[in-house]
């Protein structure tokens, strides 16, 4: 018998912001990525600027396959960079490579949002995998500590999804104020903010997609009990 579930209607925002944000991130990076910055520097080159400026010499930089791959690896210290950031000159490229040397400037610093994401990694890691199988075999034996810890375990998710917006908020800020403290002009200023705003819209729609979530989860348990 075919049963109608309405919670499934909660997803729909973040589904459809996560599209936007897809499309959005897709667009403008592209749009840049033609556009090359008067400076002449790379990806590559921008970064290790950033981070020797920063006291992050020691900080390896590294190309890595594949497109908007980009990032920062606290634990070997290395900053990899997509290849078409690494050896280019777009404000694109230059946005995007300042961004994780922001990342790396965190970690330096012992920035604590950083910290406390890389401290809730297992947890989210066990929680995304376990957290919706836990909760419908609840569900199914009617048994609720079952379905209680099916959300107490996606909950820590959500807290990753959610303490990862500061994060990478702060590294785009990081990025935005050096480049324009001397790097590139106003107008190249202005295409490294829509590249990063863009790419923060995708962390935005993740976090209200775990939200809605874990939402979602807490009504099917609810009417769950009304119905026992």
């Amino acid at each position: 018998m075919y049963y109608y579930d309405p919670t499934y209607l909660l997803l729909i925002p973040g589904l459809l912001l996560a599209l936007y944000a897809q499309f959005k991130v897709s667009s403008t990076y592209n749009r840049w990525k033609q556009v090359p910055s008067r400076i002449h520097m790379t990806g590559a080159e921008i970064a290790r600027a950033i981070l020797d400026g920063n006291g992050c010499g020691d900080v390896a930089i590294e190309p890595v396959s594949g497109s908007l791959t980009d990032h920062y690896d606290p634990e070997s210290g290395v900053l990899r960079l997509s290849s078409e950031v690494y050896g280019s000159t777009s404000i694109a490229a230059l946005g995007v490579a300042a961004h994780e040397a922001g990342h790396a400037i965190q970690d330096a610093q012992d920035y604590k949002p950083m910290r406390i994401r890389a401290n809730l990694v297992p947890a989210a890691n066990i929680g995304s995998g376990m957290a919706v199988p836990l909760f419908m075999l609840g569900l199914i034996m009617s048994w609720e500590p079952l379905t209680k810890i099916g959300i107490f375990c996606f909950a820590f998710s959500v807290l990753f999804y959610l303490v990862t917006l500061p994060v990478e908020f702060n590294a785009s800020s990081r990025a935005v104020t050096v480049l324009a403290g001397g790097y590139l002009p106003d107008d190249e200023v202005k295409g490294v903010k829509a590249v990063l705003s863009a790419a923060a819209l995708t962390y935005v729609a993740a976090a209200l997609q775990a939200v809605l979530q874990l939402l979602r989860l807490v009504l099917l348990a609810a009417s769950r009990r009304r119905d026992d």
